[in-house]
């Protein structure tokens, strides 16, 4: 994956820890928007600076389909850098200087947060395919539970690329009292068939695994593997551009020449294959099922009434697309950007040109990072400024 040239080989916050809390038990168990209820949640989450006096410089991050609590630092034990390492740290976009950051892993999914592979209290088993299923507006009561076990009810800005992304407008709609500002990257408020297209092939290939078991294939011993490979290659494929590829591929050959067989002869297609193999290691493949159906069924503001709420309200936005992205090109943003206009939300929106399409909100690029920074640091001023008293 291409990094600017200035590539950072050490993280500003040095060794970062992941915490796990129970926010819901039997006597407070999650009631989901499907009206099914989890009696135990766990949600495991990571911090990065420090929480002021009264708790106004909070910032919570929203992670995409595949990503997890450990946004930034290392993480204890592989040295592993957080996912988005670049954007959040000392003197970095989100400055843990000033801010005090919050990362948690998403219900549903399967980095220590409850998901379909946890263990169902009833039965002693995992969940597999009972665990219910769940709505985008699930991962923000939870989001707003661990707030409150953290002591913070409202956030100076909520921030999220793609799928986080679609969780930061799900809050700002449900809940504009919880923030001030709220960063879209990279996100949609509603797929287009073709993109849902691209996650039903994913999913297919993972169902379609004789080693899935209809769901149960933890219980049996046995893992989808072949098909989470197949379902990470296609779902990748759409997350560069072609202009990427061509320069980082073109037509080269894995192994100095091209022998014609079936075998894996060119150089991107050993890519694909490692990213497939890669991705074995960290993802479960019924996390990877509940989550791309939440996002092929989100679809906020087909809601009556859906932008009345953040109407009511002050919460300023900051829509970031970027013009190689075509899994939810610049398109998607300018939809969010119509209908918060429309409702008069204060709205700032900007095209940001990449050649790394919809993987470009991971990547160090300056104009993007700039961006991020100078949002940042107008929250910063409101939040240092004294408030003026209305006498």
């Amino acid at each position: 994956m291409h990094h600017n040239g200035h590539v950072e080989q050490h993280s500003e916050l040095g060794v970062t820890k992941s915490r796990t809390v129970r926010l819901f038990d039997t006597e407070h168990p999650l009631t989901l928007r499907s009206g099914a209820t989890l009696d135990e949640v766990n949600v495991t989450f990571e911090t990065y600076g420090h929480l002021n006096a009264d708790a106004s410089n909070a910032v919570f991050v929203c992670h995409a389909l595949t990503g997890d609590a450990h946004a930034a630092g290392w993480r204890e034990g592989d040295r592993r850098p957080g996912w988005w390492d670049t954007m959040i740290g000392p003197g970095r976009p989100v400055d843990t200087d000033t801010w005090f950051v919050v990362c948690a892993n998403i219900l549903g999914g399967c980095q220590g947060t409850t998901g379909p592979s946890s263990i169902n209290p009833h039965t002693g088993e995992p969940y597999g395919l009972d665990f219910p299923l769940l709505h985008m507006s699930d991962f923000v009561t939870v989001h707003r539970a661990l707030g409150q076990h953290l002591g913070v009810t409202r956030w100076a800005a909520t921030i999220g690329g793609s799928l986080g992304g679609m969780q930061v407008l799900q809050w700002a709609l449900d809940h504009p009292q919880d923030m001030g500002n709220a960063v879209v990257l990279a996100g949609s408020s509603r797929l287009t068939a073709q993109n849902i297209a691209f996650s039903a092939v994913g999913r297919q290939a993972i169902m379609r695994d004789s080693a899935f078991r209809g769901g149960r294939f933890l219980s049996e011993g046995t893992a989808p593997r072949k098909g989470l490979a197949v379902a990470r290659m296609m779902a990748h494929i759409t997350y560069l551009s072609e202009a990427a590829f061509t320069e980082k591929f073109g037509r080269a050959a894995q192994s100095g020449e091209l022998t014609p067989n079936f075998g894996v002869d060119f150089a991107v297609e050993s890519y694909l294959d490692h990213q497939g193999e890669a991705f074995q290691s960290r993802f479960d493949a019924l996390s990877y099922l509940y989550l791309t159906r939440v996002m092929d069924y989100f679809d906020p503001f087909a809601a009556p009434g859906a932008l009345d709420a953040l109407a009511a309200r002050s919460v300023k936005f900051l829509v970031v697309s970027f013009d190689t992205d075509w899994r939810f090109s610049t398109a998607h943003s300018r939809r969010i950007v119509r209908h918060l206009e429309g409702a008069r939300v204060p709205t700032s929106f900007r095209e940001i040109h990449s050649p790394w399409g919809h993987d470009s909100f991971l990547m160090s690029i300056p104009t993007y990072h700039d961006t991020i920074r100078a949002f940042m640091d107008r929250i910063a001023d409101e939040v240092n400024s004294p408030v003026n008293e209305v006498t």
